[in-house]
């Protein structure tokens, strides 16, 4: 497979109508979807890998799927500012806005700026695309190379204004919270006492069976396992 054409029809055949269902209830409108799995996308992808220029192609579609399937195959490192900039104003679902898109932004150099920037934005999943993305960049980097002023500043910001904030973007706070007081030992205190305040977030999940973690709990059980502070390599899932 080597043309935008052979992916997007290897897409479209591994759809499902059932599965477009399922995804339109997380966000996605039916015409924007195939209703491809990961696993099958993972399929796909091991046969594309590496190809750069046909990832951003596929993110360029407008696609869901192919969004997603353009995150699994581009190395954020590579990408431009301006190229990481579009992927998050261009997404067409908040698995792609919430996910795709700070998979790849926290590889780049520009991760942090960018997050700073999207996290201001009107629009809400470009706003998501900023909080999961500096979330991730404290999942992986070590607590000497990250601004814990700013990351105290930020845990502030969530307590006084998430009660005002759009929906999802009330769900990547929390999100925030959780991985600060999971992977940022120094601020770990702080960001279990934000989360004893937020309590449970409430957050409309479009009637799916998905939960909104309470954020102590969260924190707290991911002590009790031993992992508090141990940082991950990658957030890709």
């Amino acid at each position: 497979m080597k043309t935008l054409k052979q992916v997007m029809t290897a897409l479209e055949k591994a759809g499902s109508p059932s599965r477009v269902k399922t995804f339109v209830k997380h966000g996605i409108s039916p015409d924007k979807t195939f209703g491809v799995s990961v696993a099958d996308m993972k399929v796909i992808a091991k046969q594309i890998k590496g190809q750069q220029d046909l990832a951003d192609e596929l993110y360029k579609t407008g696609n869901g799927d192919a969004q997603y399937l353009a995150g699994m195959v581009a190395d954020g490192s590579l990408m431009t500012k301006a190229q990481l900039d579009q992927w998050a104003r261009k997404s067409v679902w908040q698995m792609v806005s919430e996910y795709t898109v700070p998979w790849v932004a926290t590889e780049s150099d520009h991760g942090r700026a960018l997050a700073l920037k999207w996290m201001k934005a009107k629009k809400e999943p470009v706003a998501t695309s900023g909080w999961n993305t500096y979330a991730g960049l404290v999942t992986v980097k070590p607590d000497d190379e990250l601004d814990l002023d700013e990351i105290e500043g930020l845990l502030g910001a969530i307590e006084s204004d998430i009660a005002s904030s759009a929906n999802r973007v009330k769900y990547t706070m929390n999100g925030f919270v959780i991985a600060v007081g999971a992977y940022v030992e120094p601020l770990s205190k702080r960001a279990k006492a934000v989360a004893k305040t937020l309590g449970a977030v409430e957050v409309e999940m479009g009637g799916t069976a998905c939960k909104v973690p309470l954020a102590f709990e969260y924190i707290t059980k991911i002590e009790k396992m031993g992992k508090a502070g141990k940082k991950r390599k990658t957030i890709r899932c």
